[in-house]
């Protein structure tokens, strides 16, 4: 059919318009192309770079060589080992279990960590979890050949925390754990450390109290990897900060020692230099072996060290707290002398007993002593005359006193749950309590019974004070990278000097004279001579009926029901150096179960040794070298008797 010349000419105008208009909007199209184009490769293309190495290059954080601890003749008390390990990330891994079940195959696994490992997993998809470590250099190559195979698996070597002398420092040092979710969320700074695949951390102990001084900063790797998420290569490599190493105060042959000494024992011991506050030894017993806690203790260690009734766990030198018995004897009697409400050569009559608001108090000696002046009160530990004192002081100037001499304080020093101890007074009892002070209480207290609560640590820092006449504080770390640190030795104590004498002639009678409390622990190196004060203090009451028929002697008396013994002392005598605590949980009489073991102890920090046999009183001496003989000490540790090494 023949189309007519305007029907052609309004078709071909059609035509023309659609044709712009599409390519107009071709164009327009184009031009937003070009410029989405130009956006993306041009202004953007440094951030696409950086996404697309990020897909590609990992950085992983490489934790830091944590600080080493010595004792102060440089022993390592805690180092670091290597080890080898394999660790794993989740979205990593193509199939988890499946690439299990392929390490399985080359490597023994334990099951119970790795189901822990795999929960893990399932929290923190994105970060590396360790399956097994110490592996062996030979599990950890055959790993390292089969990587390939093994998406998400990465071989590591690593360093790990090890305590080379086992129990001696379980309660000083601490030890050293996986970071827990409760680690996490009190920590304050939330270094990115923390996050990183077995990093150990603090958990009690020295460890925790300078675990910012011992951590170190984190280094880092960047590796490349494939699609797969398998890692290729190493592109380079930033070293990390290595921990300060800490230097502590503690002398190791003597802690091995006094460990050893109280083998056997619920029982704590603390050795201080009383010049300048350095703890020489601080031993609570039985201890346990930290390294058993670095990796994750087991449920039956647990259980046993959690179940046993001498309670290892349990840090008795500054955990433990304890009625200090007759060694508080020295704060009440100074706290009567200082006021001027007793004389030194004033005498009490003892018949056994004192009767205040028609209830006896009684002596431990049920004769009584006679006449009782101050020195005299001291040597035969007569508890009559410290009720008299008592009555004459008032409570608060005796709890003044034992505040001055450091009982009654949480002391700073680098260990966890320090006690503060219990030194009561009228305004304690009446907020506490809600009741009134009463004169038995006072009564009680003066003799270290009732409400009176002490530490081993704090009874070692009166002795050092009554000892030097300086406000000694107790120091545990010696030096930081090197760099020391303050002398644990402050101002003279304001007591006048005359009364601490007097303190002093009537604890060198304890251990020296005819009738002192603990006579049969006295010794002799060279004209060297100690000091002391035994204490015993009661953990049960004692009925009118059981005092009529005859006391219980403790060891017919279930353990759990005897009492403590206690002994301080301080040598030498005329020129004090080291002053001691010793506190045997049930252990019966002080001057039976304490005194012995404080002898033993001083005697090998005078000597820096072994106690030489020829300081014992004659008539001990077959009998202590046979067991001193005995005592399984580490030979590594122990030098030569007379050749100190502090």
């Amino acid at each position: 059919m023949k189309r007519n010349p305007q029907e052609l000419s309004l078709s071909s105008r059609r035509i023309t318009r659609r044709a712009l208009v599409t390519g107009g909007l071709m164009t327009a199209f184009s031009g937003l192309l070009v410029a989405r184009m130009n956006h993306l490769q041009v202004d953007q293309a440094d951030e696409f770079l950086l996404l697309a190495e990020e897909n590609r290059i990992k950085v992983r954080l490489l934790a830091p060589a944590r600080g080493v601890i010595f004792d102060r003749n440089g022993r390592i008390l805690a180092g670091n080992e290597q080890i080898y390990r394999v660790s794993m990330i989740r979205e990593d891994a193509d199939d988890v279990d499946e690439t299990i079940t392929r390490l399985r195959g080359l490597v023994r696994l334990d099951e119970e960590r790795l189901q822990r490992a795999i929960r893990e997993m399932d929290r923190r998809p994105h970060q590396a979890v360790t399956l097994a470590d110490r592996l062996s250099w030979e599990e950890l190559s055959t790993i390292a050949v089969n990587v390939p195979a093994l998406p998400g698996i990465t071989p590591e070597v690593g360093l790990s925390r090890v305590y080379p002398l086992g129990q001696d420092y379980a309660h000083v040092i601490g030890y050293v754990g996986r970071v827990s979710e409760r680690d996490l969320e009190n920590e304050e700074d939330q270094d990115p450390l923390l996050q990183t695949p077995q990093f150990q951390i603090g958990k009690i102990g020295a460890e925790r109290r300078l675990e910012h001084v011992l951590r170190g900063k984190a280094g880092s790797r960047r590796v490349e990897q494939n699609a797969a998420g398998r890692i290729m290569r190493e592109l380079g490599r930033t070293p990390g900060q290595s921990g300060k190493d800490v230097q502590l105060t503690i002398d190791a042959a003597l802690q091995n020692f006094t460990q050893v000494r109280l083998a056997g024992e619920s029982a704590s011991c603390v050795v201080m230099d009383v010049t300048n506050g350095d703890v020489l030894a601080a031993v609570s017993s039985p201890a346990y072996d930290p390294n058993l806690f670095v990796s994750g203790i087991s449920v039956p260690d647990y259980a046993a060290l959690r179940d046993n009734d001498h309670r290892p766990l349990h840090n008795k030198i500054v955990q433990g707290l304890y009625p200090p018995g007759s060694t508080f004897k020295m704060v009440t009697q100074l706290a009567a002398l200082e006021a001027g409400l007793v004389a030194p050569g004033e005498t009490v009559w003892c018949p056994g007993y004192l009767t205040v608001s028609n209830r006896r108090f009684h002596c431990w000696k049920r004769g009584g002593h006679g006449h009782v002046d101050a020195a005299k009160s001291l040597r035969e530990s007569c508890d009559v005359y410290y009720y008299e004192m008592a009555q004459r002081a008032g409570i608060d100037r005796i709890a003044a006193m034992a505040r001055k001499l450091g009982l009654g304080v949480a002391h700073d020093i680098e260990m966890t749950s320090i006690s503060d101890g219990l030194i009561p007074d009228r305004e304690w009892k009446r907020v506490r309590r809600g009741e009134a002070w009463r004169i038995g209480d006072s009564l009680n207290a003066s003799i270290g019974q009732g409400y009176v609560l002490t530490s081993p640590l704090q009874l070692c820092v009166m002795t050092a004070r009554l000892a030097s006449g300086l406000e000694v504080v107790p120091r545990l770390v010696r030096s930081i990278d090197g760099v020391a640190q303050p002398s644990g030795v402050k101002r003279p104590l304001d007591i006048p000097r005359s009364l601490l004498d007097l303190q002093r002639e009537a604890m060198y009678q304890v251990v020296n004279a005819r009738g002192g409390t603990a006579g049969r622990s006295r010794f002799d190196m060279g004209g060297v001579k100690w000091a002391g004060k035994t204490g015993t203090s009661q953990v049960r009451n004692i009925t009118a009926a059981e005092r009529a028929r005859g006391v219980f002697r403790n060891e017919d008396l279930p353990w759990e029901r005897r009492d403590h013994a206690l002994y301080v002392g301080y040598a030498p005598h005329d020129d004090p150096k080291y002053a001691i605590s010793v506190v045997v949980e049930h252990g019966g009489g002080g001057s039976a179960a304490a005194a012995p073991v404080a002898r033993d102890v001083m005697l090998y920090a005078l000597s820096g040794g072994m106690p030489p046999v020829s300081a014992y009183p004659a008539g001990q001496q077959g009998e202590m070298a046979e067991y001193l003989a005995s005592l399984p000490v580490d030979p590594a540790l122990t030098p030569p008797a007379g050749k100190s090494e502090a």
